[in-house]
């Protein structure tokens, strides 16, 4: 089964916290020439995709790289690879990481990664930046034509969270304002994920996936408790029917602990290919339902962590 995410790459920042230097990636092997180029790479403030979405402070979507800023563009188009998003992760001002994420291109590639925004001072509804379809070619224009006020849809409910939200089921889900359209190309759950600029300016991130190519085959949502001492299940969906929560129900990840701890502790997002070095509940968990790796954004704002979103592949 082909996911929608073909390739997960880091950035961090350098010794001199000057550029962005190449800090592992997730893919499969028909990818591994584009993976030894980008090995070798370094971005500046600004520059290419990694750098422009710690310059802009928000995520960044690109949904073609003939004649734009993006830098590999000869390579990304060899290997295949479409679109490109990159998640800025930063504590207070100060930029920790960049995630990016890249789309393949083939005939069933259906689902959906979307940048919304909302400007205060412009509008009191949140719309598209952009967003990459694949062939769902309906939804993607029904998309472009639609607006979400607080609290409505994934884009606006997230947007009233102010945190990462799953929707499950989204073709039996009227919370889920383009149900009918996502019901009928397979798209079945949705994942939120907000970016407060400033307290007039926020960006959401959503990611649909559908049942033939999944964003992920699993998505967990870990909160700090009460004491901030460790992290507790929230939410999740595992295309495998798991009962996450019932799963987890006594069960907590502490500060450090495997890559969704380590998050917390370093505030760093993680890959980890491996999940058998992984020793937290969550990973163990995975491993038994057949998955072996896992990506891991942290959820941070005004420099504390809020909440940690992961994906098992």
């Amino acid at each position: 089964m082909k996911t929608f995410i073909r390739v997960v790459e880091l950035w961090v920042p350098d010794r001199t916290r000057t550029r962005l230097e190449f800090g592992g990636s997730l893919c499969s092997e028909e990818y591994a020439e584009f993976k030894a180029v980008s090995e070798n790479v370094l971005f500046a403030y600004d520059e290419g995709l990694p750098g422009k979405a710690w310059a802009s402070g928000h995520p960044v979507i690109l949904t073609k790289f003939a004649n734009s800023y993006f830098k590999r563009t000869d390579e990304a188009i060899e290997a295949g690879l479409t679109c490109g998003v990159a998640l800025p992760v930063f504590a207070g001002e100060f930029l920790m990481a960049v995630m990016v994420l890249f789309c393949g291109d083939d005939e069933k590639h259906v689902g959906a990664i979307e940048l919304w925004h909302n400007d205060a001072d412009v509008s009191h509804e949140m719309g598209l930046v952009d967003g990459y379809y694949g062939t769902a070619d309906m939804f993607e224009f029904n998309s472009r034509h639609t607006k979400f006020p607080r609290g409505f849809g994934l884009p606006g409910r997230t947007w009233k969270a102010g945190m990462p939200l799953i929707i499950k089921d989204l073709h039996n889900s009227k919370r889920f304002l383009r149900w009918e359209e996502a019901s009928e190309i397979g798209i079945n759950c949705g994942v939120g994920i907000p970016y407060t600029t400033s307290p007039d300016k926020t960006w959401v991130m959503t990611f649909l996936s559908a049942q033939a190519t999944p964003i992920a085959k699993r998505f967990e949502i870990w909160v700090p408790d009460a004491s901030r001492l460790a992290l507790v299940f929230q939410s999740g969906d595992c295309s495998k029917n798991t009962e996450l929560e019932s799963l987890y129900a006594s069960k907590s990840i502490g500060k450090g602990e495997g890559s969704i701890g380590g998050a917390w502790a370093t505030g760093m997002p993680a890959i980890n290919e491996h999940l058998k070095v992984d020793e937290s509940v969550a990973s163990q968990a995975a491993r038994a339902a057949g998955m072996n790796q896992i990506v891991v954004l942290p959820v941070i704002e005004n420099a504390l962590l809020k909440a940690v979103l992961a994906w098992y592949l």
